[in-house]
């Protein structure tokens, strides 16, 4: 498992659809981001701020899961930030 980056990037990647999920606990961020990278087309970004603290482990997993890439994860000031590219042919779940 990769620890999140305790700063935010100076070098933020650019995302085409943002979800903010501050204040929702599992397994709403999840469940909120795939609903949106369902709608999304291959390869554009998807940006995600949470504040539940297990999201770092609930994003590696369902990433991993279902071939969305996460490229990106930061922790600023208790907000997870999730930059997530999704698949070509992601796989169901």
């Amino acid at each position: 498992m990769k620890d999140l980056v305790k700063s935010k990037s100076e070098n933020q990647t650019a995302f085409d659809q943002y979800l903010d999920a501050k204040g929702l606990n599992c397994p709403l961020p999840i469940l909120k981001s795939k609903l949106l990278l369902n709608k999304m087309l291959a390869d554009e970004i998807l940006l995600v701020e949470a504040t539940d603290p297990h999201s770092q482990v609930d994003f590696e997993a369902y990433c991993a899961r279902t071939d969305h890439e996460i490229i990106n994860s930061t922790l600023s000031e208790g907000v997870y930030s999730f930059t997530i590219k999704r698949a070509h042919n992601p796989k169901k779940i």
